[in-house]
């Protein structure tokens, strides 16, 4: 499963849209106190799958979302200590830019850069600490006995200090897949893709939409996002409560009312897992239609093992069909008439919306 770690300053409406998209009550935390909740990747593809086989139980991909309370100026630092976040595979920074004078901000204004550079420097210097220590081990290792492996290191901790302390964040960097492998046993912060959660108010989203460049532009957050390595995307916390007490029918005709295709939780729920490189492949069936989420460019024998490692051990063949296909014709019956359904060997780079049967020994 995917795992993102919600980062805020208070009163930013970070915890709101926790509890929103995970459907968590709120209930009462100390601050520090670490929620963790699990939220459901939107995919219309598995209802059309499910309007086909209509299976007993509907299984869509997940993510699942960490919240910390309270994370005062000053607090990344804490991060560092925390396993769910240290751990995490992204982080997703919600960053305050509504107006609501019952809801003061902390530092007296609404400033979205300030509070967006703000965060990013504490991230900064809690990875500088990290890399510093580290730099200080690696210099007694090598003094008591050289090696290549360790030299090679000191360079890299070196060149990810020199980009810290010019105030780039680590994902900016360039990196070999070798190098990316060997930091990420230190777990930085700034080096985890980041995704800056926009919220505003209703009327600048009447204003401007959810286009990311207009709420950008609007917000001045243009030059943040450009040189942060960083992708944004656009919610109202108050929509969304909104939303989140109106049935489902009613739900929809409020979101086209305000000319919306999608609910802003759907799509920073939906950004978060494309973020990361995932896609969605499918098993199908009257027991169960599920959607199951792997890395892109995953072979089919690695990707069989996220059902069942027996089935990846025993891996003959992958029955396959996209999606597009089985959508189209109804049935993969009628799939196999028209020589749609193929078999794949154990290399066969699985493609997001592959519905796939493995065949395996046991």
């Amino acid at each position: 499963m995917l795992h993102a770690a919600l980062i805020g300053f208070p009163s930013s409406g970070k915890s709101t849209l926790f509890q929103l998209m995970t459907s968590t009550q709120e209930s009462p935390r100390s601050k520090g106190d670490i929620a963790i909740g699990i939220s459901k990747v939107p995919d219309t593809r598995l209802d059309v799958l499910c309007d086909i086989y209509n299976p007993k139980k509907r299984a869509p991909a997940t993510v699942e979302f960490t919240d910390i309370l309270t994370m005062a100026r000053g607090g990344a630092q804490s991060l560092v200590d925390v396993a769910s976040y240290r751990n995490a595979d992204a982080l997703v920074h919600v960053v305050r830019a509504f107006r609501d004078n019952s809801v003061p901000h902390p530092s007296g204004s609404i400033d979205p850069v300030r509070d967006a550079q703000a965060m990013e420097d504490e991230l900064l210097l809690a990875d500088l600490g990290v890399v510093e220590r580290r730099l200080e081990r690696l210099a007694k290792d090598l003094k008591r006995s050289y090696s290549n492996e360790l030299e090679h290191e000191q360079q890299l901790v070196q060149r990810c200090r020199a980009a810290l302390e010019e105030g780039t964040p680590l994902r900016a960097l360039e990196m070999t897949d070798a190098d990316l492998k060997q930091l990420r046993g230190f777990q930085l912060l700034s080096a985890k893709p980041l995704l800056l959660v926009i919220n505003l108010d209703e009327k600048d989203l009447a204003d401007v939409g959810v286009n990311i460049e207009k709420v950008a532009d609007k917000t001045g957050l243009t030059k943040f996002l450009a040189r942060a390595a960083t992708t944004a995307v656009v919610v109202c916390g108050k929509i969304e409560l909104e939303i989140s007490q109106l049935e489902s029918v009613d739900a929809s005709v409020f979101l086209q009312d305000l000319g919306l295709n999608e609910s802003g939780l759907d799509r920073v729920i939906q950004t978060s897992y494309d973020l990361l490189g995932y896609l969605s492949f499918f098993t199908v069936g009257e027991d169960e239609c599920r959607a199951w989420s792997i890395p892109k460019n995953t072979p089919a024998r690695i990707a069989a093992r996220e059902i069942h490692s027996d089935i990846s051990r025993g891996f003959i063949r992958a029955e396959v069909v996209d999606y597009k296909s089985l959508a189209s014709r109804g049935s993969m019956f009628i799939c196999r008439e028209h020589g749609e359904v193929r078999l794949e060997g154990k290399e066969y780079t699985v493609k997001d919306g592959d519905i796939i049967n493995f065949r395996f020994a046991t």
